[in-house]
């Protein structure tokens, strides 16, 4: 499945590289947006709630979601090579 993972980092002192590397290990991802991932992953969206929210505060905001074929928007054709290449639910 692929997930959309997007957040706002409240606290600009903090160092949130430890949350940027937990995203990184679904080992496939797509980051063109400043706080906007696309993971492909078996974990839903609950699991990478769980673990992205230790590496924030508690003023920070996360959404997971399940991305389906039903999208739209406006950006560079990689973003949209990555995502129809990836096998989606129907």
């Amino acid at each position: 499945m692929i997930l959309l993972i997007s957040y706002d980092l409240n606290d600009p002192s903090k160092d949130y590289t430890a949350l940027y590397e937990e995203i990184k290990k679904a080992g496939i991802w797509w980051h063109h947006l400043d706080s906007t991932w696309l993971v492909q992953t078996n974990s839903g969206p609950e699991e990478w709630e769980s673990r992205l929210r230790q590496h924030m505060d508690d003023n920070d905001n996360l959404l997971v979601i399940e991305v389906r074929r039903n999208y739209n928007g406006w950006l560079p054709q990689r973003a949209w090579t990555w995502l129809s290449a990836r096998d989606f639910r129907p």
